[in-house]
């Protein structure tokens, strides 16, 4: 590789749920920003693949560093990106619905339920701006970067909003713009399965998913690396390559003690 390839690398990082400070120093330390967490990438690329809240004690805070290192970052010829999770669709369904319940035939259900038992945190509702707000619900949800095909959930829910990936991020971000119950839960669901890319027809999934969306690989947050190889999260060590090297796992765990990766790719 050479000089001018690798000051144009992508970078990307899992799911932060409001480890901010860990953040930081993880960026800082693979030179993408200074030890204060400004932009010091130059014309890197770096992707967030969601869930910047819950769990954590300032998911507002990481909101907002990313947004500011998007600003910096444009300015000094870089980019930073960043994807929907499922827990911003859970912190946004919780603002705007609470305890309203969602029609179902398994009981009592609401957004407001769902984000208690998820690790929603207070600071994070009660912080959270109308700014906030309107750029959570214009990110994407899927993105091919380099032949990378980038998703939050190792999932193939994403194929049931449509068969390419701008027909995907236009369906969800009509979701996540309108005011429809319903199909905001049904969106918070669908991007909490997982494990598709798992076992022996993974390979062939991914292939699948790719074969309409693009990428030669994917690249996914979500599913816990510690929780794949059966060890504590504080025993991983970097990303995780599967389904015959077709899909990189990259969400080190850190809410519950693993590493937050910034993974080159």
């Amino acid at each position: 590789m050479g000089d001018d390839e690798r000051d144009e690398s992508v970078f990307v990082v899992g799911d932060v749920h409001g480890h901010l400070a860990e953040l930081i120093t993880a960026l800082h330390t693979a030179g993408l920003t200074t030890p204060e967490g400004q932009w010091s990438g130059g014309r890197h690329r770096l992707w967030f693949l969601g869930d910047f809240v819950d769990r954590g004690p300032d998911g507002i805070g990481v909101i907002e560093l990313v947004m500011r290192l998007s600003d910096q970052a444009d300015r000094a010829g870089g980019f930073v990106g960043s994807l929907l999770g499922n827990h911003e669709v859970l912190l946004l369904g919780m603002h705007l619905f609470g305890d309203t319940p969602v029609p179902s035939d398994y009981g009592f259900r609401s957004f407001a339920r769902s984000w208690h038992l998820n690790g929603g945190q207070l600071s994070d509702q009660t912080r959270l701006t109308d700014r906030h707000v309107r750029w959570l619900t214009d990110r994407p949800v899927a993105v091919v970067v380099d032949e990378h095909l980038l998703l939050h959930s190792d999932t193939t829910a994403y194929l049931s909003w449509g068969d390419t990936v701008d027909e995907v991020n236009s369906a969800v971000k009509a979701i996540m713009q309108g005011r429809e119950l319903t199909s905001w839960w049904d969106c918070w669901h669908k991007m909490t399965t997982r494990f598709a890319f798992r076992g022996a027809t993974g390979a062939q999934t991914a292939d699948e998913i790719m074969g309409k969306f693009g990428g030669k690989r994917i690249v996914h947050g979500h599913s816990i690396i510690a929780d794949q190889l059966g060890i504590e999260p504080d025993q991983v060590e970097g990303p995780l390559s599967y389904a015959d090297d077709k899909v990189l796992a990259v969400d080190g765990g850190l809410f519950d003690g693993g590493p937050c990766l910034v993974v080159e790719l």
